[in-house]
C-alpha cells in the first residue's frame, strides 16, 4: 500500500517550531511529507530541520529546478492533503483573496484536496475583524481550521492566538 502523501506549509511565525514536531510526527506515522517553506519560516527554523524530519528536500523556491513544471504544479497533484502549520495573518489574508505572490500561495491555489490551516499570531491580530474575514471566507472556501487555542503567547501575553496542539493537528489531518 503506498504511503499517504502530504504537504505541510510552514509559514513565517515562531509557532514553526511546533511545525518540526508535526512533521516529525507524521513521518513516524509512515507519512510522505513534503515540507514547503515560506521565506520568513526560513528566518525561525531551518531548512535541515525539516528535512532531515521529513526525509525529503524542503521547498522554498517558486522556481526550483527539481520541478520542471514548476513546483507549485508537481507538489499540489501527487499529494493528498495540504496542511499549513502556523497559518500567519498574512498567508490567511493572501489566500482568502486569492493572492499568489510565493510558492505556498501559488501551491494552495493549485491544490486540489482537503486543506487544513493551523492559524497562530498574536492575540490582537487574531482579533482584528480583517483576520476574522479571512478565516471565515477560507472555511466557506471549504478549509478546515484547527485553532488557535489560547494561552500564552510570544508577545508576553496571554490569550488567543496560539497554534493549536499537534495532536490536534494531526487529527484534524485524519491520523
Amino acid at each position: 500500500m503506498a504511503k499517504k502523501e502530504i504537504i505541510v506549509g510552514v509559514t513565517g511565525g515562531i509557532a514553526a517550531y511546533k511545525a518540526a514536531d508535526l512533521v516529525s510526527k507524521l513521518a513516524q506515522a509512515d507519512v510522505a511529507v513534503t515540507v514547503v517553506m515560506t521565506s520568513a519560516a526560513t528566518k525561525f527554523v531551518g531548512t535541515a530541520t525539516f528535512a532531515a524530519l521529513s526525509g525529503r528536500a524542503v521547498i522554498t523556491d517558486s522556481f526550483d529546478a527539481a520541478h520542471p513544471l514548476g513546483p507549485h504544479i508537481e507538489v499540489a497533484r501527487r499529494a493528498e492533503l495540504f496542511c499549513v502549520a502556523p497559518a500567519t495573518a498574512n498567508f490567511l489574508a493572501q489566500t482568502a483573496n486569492g493572492m499568489a505572490s510565493d510558492l505556498l500561495s501559488t501551491l494552495y491555489l493549485c491544490f486540489q484536496g482537503n486543506v487544513v490551516m493551523a492559524p497562530a499570531m498574536n492575540c490582537e491580530m487574531w482579533a482584528k475583524p480583517s483576520v476574522q474575514r479571512n478565516v471565515k471566507q477560507l472555511v466557506e472556501d471549504g478549509v478546515t481550521m484547527v485553532g488557535p487555542g489560547e494561552g500564552w503567547l510570544s508577545c508576553r501575553e496571554k490569550g488567543a492566538g496560539r497554534m493549536s496542539e499537534v495532536q490536534e493537528i494531526m487529527a484534524a489531518c485524519g491520523f
